[in-house]
């Protein structure tokens, strides 16, 4: 089930895109995986009802696995 992200953590992911910001990710991969992706934020995208940021080196990552966006926390762990 997709979780809605806040608007907040909408409006920084569009300024880091706007301003070409290269960011830092932390997200679940899957189950227990974390990871950590760098980069620039090129687009945001809706597949199937669920929301993902695609980076420069075209890495999809679904929006509602994201723990931290440049240090900013966005979920609980």
């Amino acid at each position: 089930m997709y979780n809605p992200i806040s608007c907040e953590f909408f409006d920084q992911l569009n300024v880091a895109m706007q301003r070409k910001i290269p960011s830092t990710v932390v997200y679940l991969k899957d189950e227990d995986n974390k990871q950590t992706a760098k980069g620039i934020v090129k687009t945001m995208e809706v597949i199937d009802g669920i929301e993902y940021l695609i980076l420069d080196s075209k890495e999809k990552i679904r929006l509602d696995s994201v723990f931290t966006f440049n240090g900013k926390r966005h979920r609980e762990e």
